[in-house]
């Protein structure tokens, strides 16, 4: 079993997809929607759910009538989940589940069961994707997202120019379409995959800084090479924003492009 030492804060977390939503030529929501297209009537479990925003997303797209339940292991944003409930009189259910131990759930109950960039911090993940297919209806569908090898290239370009060492295996890029694929692959009677591309277009320098120290600020639990002396992380902060400033001034732009994988599984 491979422990990853990681746990996304909720200002993180935020930040980023704040900055996917204002500088992304694409709405990563409409493409898993399509590509679900969920009904009425479904019993939905997101695994994973963070501060909830997927099952926010199946409430509104459904509305309401879905029975919708999110999952997380981490307290702060389940209470940030479970506080934007409120607002909607309690109608979404969320659960404490750490998908590295058996799910507190009955066999066969859901229709279906998203995880979005989420199940590659799993420590053994046959066992996690053993835990999902059992939750899932006969029939029932898995959809998860995670990045591709190749997604936002120019971010690991600009800190290696930065740093001028290697970047360690980052453990969704490093994973998911391998490991976490085949595992699928291993107990759903068909899985297909289908590409999200989302160019993030930064014209200036500090939204990029933003969301650079939003995804290395938890990070450095996983960049040690990069990372292992005291102050070093405003250190290499500042070699980052050199290097990003130059790309501008030379190409008017940073384009870093996410390049997301969408597996879709039936039971």
């Amino acid at each position: 079993m491979t422990k990853i030492d990681y746990q996304e804060t909720t200002s993180d977390l935020l930040a980023r997809i704040d900055i996917h939503k204002k500088y992304g030529s694409r709405d990563i929501d409409e493409w898993m929607l399509h590509l679900i297209n969920p009904q009425k009537g479904w019993k939905i479990l997101d695994v994973g759910c963070g501060a909830g925003k997927q099952c926010f997303l199946f409430y509104k797209a459904l509305e309401g009538e879905a029975d919708i339940t999110g999952g997380d292991v981490n307290p702060e944003l389940l209470e940030k989940a479970r506080q934007e409930n409120s607002k909607i009189g309690n109608r979404i259910k969320f659960i404490d589940l750490d998908f590295n131990h058996k799910f507190p759930l009955e066999d066969n109950q859901y229709d279906l069961l998203t995880s979005c960039f989420a199940i590659y911090y799993s420590q053994d993940i046959p066992f996690t994707i053993s835990e999902m297919h059992r939750v899932i209806k006969p029939g029932g569908c898995l959809f998860t997202t995670g990045p591709m090898p190749e997604n936002k290239s120019l971010f690991y370009e600009i800190i290696f120019e930065a740093t001028e060492k290697p970047i360690p295996p980052m453990p969704g890029s490093s994973r998911y379409s391998s490991l976490i694929h085949k595992a699928i692959q291993a107990l759903f009677s068909k899985v297909e995959i289908q590409i999200f591309e989302n160019p993030l277009i930064f014209e200036t320098v500090d939204p990029f800084l933003a969301y650079t120290r939003a995804s290395l600020s938890e990070d450095r639990k996983l960049w040690k090479s990069l990372f292992d002396e005291s102050g070093e992380f405003e250190h290499v902060m500042q070699q980052i924003k050199i290097v990003a400033e130059r790309r501008i001034a030379q190409d008017g732009k940073l384009v870093m492009t996410k390049v997301v994988g969408g597996f879709i599984a039936t039971k």
